[in-house]
């Protein structure tokens, strides 16, 4: 029998009246507290960590653009302002397999809070949203929870940038996820110090290893274009082969691998993505064994590499990321869901808010844009069903799994953001919703803030 409680009702304190609340700070809800406030529209930013920058500072994903080759043609606007930003800051370094740079995830939280400050955002760190503020079946606010205790934050238009479409699914949106098994794995990142950069350079560069090494021998099964074959990858298996046939690791680690980020003179070996694990982001009881489980497989990662790697004699575990990296949990059923054929067949759109290149990892695919090919992100899939005054962004909008791991990608979650943002600053200022909008003037403002949409 299920026992249960009764919450009392209770008064809330309305702390804060606002034109847009941008709910999660990753790099789409960033980018779209910044659009909607160079919109001109009054912005708040609400966080739940103590950093804004999501993936990048809370999870330590810093290879913001590591698809980028010479012929891609990219997402330009915020998205690429985060990275220009970061290198004019000291927060980037060039990045090994492509010609991007990765972001310093600890010195990004500095430029994430000048960007936020130079925009005029009204930040707020440290409040969880917990339930929506409704009006029939519009949203009018949220409900959020901190050491304040609870408190109500208003706003004329809502942003769900929580990554796991948490909004739009308290509103009463239709959304879906896949069974556990066909989700995209979580990893617990990682990073190292103390390696010795010119002995593990030159142990990468005696035998460099490519994408297609990545479905050889190991846990992943990788279609590619075939293009991406023979190109370097950054990537790591055999340091933990030699670790399991030396009972270093337990045989059932075997499927740790992976790829590394940077490693800089000081001996930082940065953006370790070797760990990985299947689990539901959206259940806090397998994200409480993620965590302490895919710790201590990092633990046995870090001792293979001092173990059997070249420069990592003398090194030690860093720092983990503040959180497990998420790929894949809830979707909206969007007005317009993106497919497979949309992303692999340059779609597209007149309502375009931006382009992304025809980059997809997840699911088994690896497909790199160095053709120049690209797809236009059209506004709809931002838009979810049944709920009014709110819009979705992020790795959850619309679409199937191809094209999920097309956009769940950094830099098109910010493409994303920032048209999210321009909408709902327009949206105030004319009074109209989010369907009725007048997508010629969202583009215009897109233009003018730097983003391409064609």
């Amino acid at each position: 029998m299920t026992r249960f409680v009764h919450e009392p009702a209770r008064q809330i304190d309305v702390i804060r009246e606002t034109d847009v609340l941008v709910v999660g700070s990753g790099p789409g809800g960033l980018a779209a507290a910044l659009a909607s406030a160079r919109a001109g529209a009054e912005t708040i930013l609400l966080e739940r960590f103590g950093c804004f920058g999501g993936n990048i500072t809370q999870v330590g994903v810093e290879g913001f653009a590591w698809y980028r080759h010479p012929a891609t043609i990219d997402s330009e606007g915020i998205g690429r302002e985060f990275e220009e930003r970061a290198k004019a800051m000291g927060a980037a370094m060039p990045e090994p397999q492509s010609i991007s740079h990765s972001l310093d995830a600890e010195a990004f939280k500095v430029v994430a809070d000048t960007l936020v400050e130079e925009a005029g955002v009204i930040p707020m760190l440290h409040r969880l949203f917990v339930a929506p503020i409704m009006e029939g079946d519009t949203i009018i606010g949220v409900i959020v929870e901190s050491k304040a205790g609870r408190e109500a934050i208003l706003a004329k238009r809502v942003i769900d940038a929580s990554g796991d479409a948490d909004i739009a699914h308290r509103c009463g949106a239709p959304t879906h996820k896949h069974p556990v098994d066909e989700m995209m794995s979580v990893s617990v990142m990682f990073s190292m110090c103390g390696v010795n950069k010119t002995r593990f350079i030159d142990a990468v560069k005696a035998d460099p290893q490519t994408y297609g090494d990545w479905a050889v021998g190991g846990e992943w099964d990788v279609t590619t274009d075939g293009k991406e074959d023979e190109m370097f990858s950054p990537f790591l298996r055999k340091p933990f082969k030699a670790a399991l046939e030396a009972g270093l690791i337990p045989p059932s680690l075997a499927t740790i691998a992976g790829t590394w980020g940077t490693v800089s003179d000081q001996g930082d070996l940065t953006y370790l993505n070797m760990v990985h694990l299947s689990l539901d982001g959206t259940d806090p009881d397998a994200l409480t064994h993620g965590e302490m489980a895919g710790r201590k497989q990092a633990m046995h990662a870090v001792e293979a590499l001092k173990g059997f790697m070249p420069g990592c004699e003398n090194a030690k575990l860093r720092n983990f990321g503040m959180t497990l990296g998420i790929r894949d949990t809830r979707k909206i059923d969007a007005v317009f869901n993106l497919t497979a054929d949309d992303v692999r067949g340059e779609a597209r759109f007149d309502d375009s808010i931006g382009i992304f290149p025809e980059f997809i990892d997840g699911y088994g695919y690896l497909i790199l844009p160095t053709t120049g090919r690209y797809f236009h992100v059209p506004y709809r899939t931002m838009l979810p069903k049944g709920v009014k005054n709110l819009i979705v962004t992020g790795r959850t909008i619309g679409g199937d799994k191809v094209s999920h791991a097309a956009v769940r990608n950094m830099m098109c979650c910010a493409v994303a953001g920032q048209g999210a943002g321009v909408a709902a600053a327009l949206a105030v200022k004319t009074g109209r919703g989010f369907a009725d909008l007048d997508l010629a003037a969202v583009q215009r403002e897109l233009l003018r803030q730097g983003a391409r949409i064609n």
